[in-house]
C-alpha cells in the first residue's frame, strides 16, 4: 500500500509531462472553427464613414474580413502585409472589422500605418464578433460570393499564411 502511495503521484506527473509535451508541437493557427464551410452570421455594423453595412451587402464577391484594433500588437505587425497586398493590386475586397476599439484610435491608425481595406466595419462592443466566433484580433475570414465562410487565420497575416493557406482558396473560389 505504501508503494501505491509513492506510485500514483509519480503516474499523474507522467500523464502531465506527455500532455504538455504534446502540445508542445500543436499549431496554434489551427483551431477548428465551428463556422467553416457554413454561412456566416448575419450582421449589420456601421463602417468607420457611418453607413451600415450588412451582410447581404457583401454578397456576390470573394472576400477577406480582417479583425483588428489599434490596441493590437499583432495587427500593427499584419498590417504592412494587407497594405503590401494593395500595393500589388489584389482584387479580393478587403474587409476591415474594427474590434473592440475606440474610434478616434482606430482612425488615427490607420491615418498613420495606412488603410488597405475596401471597407471598415466597426463592432465597438465585440457583440457581433461573437457570432462570428472570434478569439481575438487578429484574425481573417474567406468568405466566398455566397456568404459562406471558407477559411479562418488566427494571428497575423504573413507571406507564408498568405501563398501556403489562402491565396490558394482566394484563387479558386474567383474563378467560381
Amino acid at each position: 500500500m505504501l508503494r501505491l502511495k509513492y506510485l500514483i503521484p509519480l503516474l499523474i506527473f507522467l500523464f502531465v509531462c506527455v500532455f504538455l509535451f504534446v502540445g508542445l508541437y500543436l499549431d496554434p493557427r489551427k483551431v477548428p472553427s465551428a463556422l467553416i464551410d457554413k454561412p456566416a452570421p448575419e450582421f449589420s455594423l456601421p463602417t468607420m464613414s457611418g453607413e451600415t453595412v450588412t451582410k447581404k451587402d457583401l454578397l456576390g464577391k470573394v472576400y477577406l474580413l480582417n479583425v483588428w484594433a489599434s490596441w493590437c500588437e499583432a495587427c500593427r505587425y499584419e498590417h504592412p502585409y494587407f497594405i503590401q497586398l494593395k500595393n500589388e493590386g489584389v482584387k479580393t475586397t478587403m474587409v476591415g472589422y474594427n474590434y473592440r476599439d475606440k474610434p478616434a484610435q482606430a482612425a488615427r491608425w490607420l491615418q498613420v500605418l495606412g488603410n488597405p481595406y475596401d471597407v471598415i466595419l466597426v463592432d465597438a462592443s465585440g457583440k457581433a464578433a461573437i457570432d462570428f466566433g472570434v478569439y481575438g484580433a487578429p484574425e481573417t475570414f474567406v468568405i466566398d460570393k455566397k456568404g459562406v465562410i471558407r477559411y479562418k487565420v488566427i494571428g497575423p497575416m504573413t507571406e507564408e499564411v498568405w501563398k501556403k493557406d489562402v491565396k490558394p482558396i482566394v484563387d479558386m473560389l474567383e474563378k467560381q
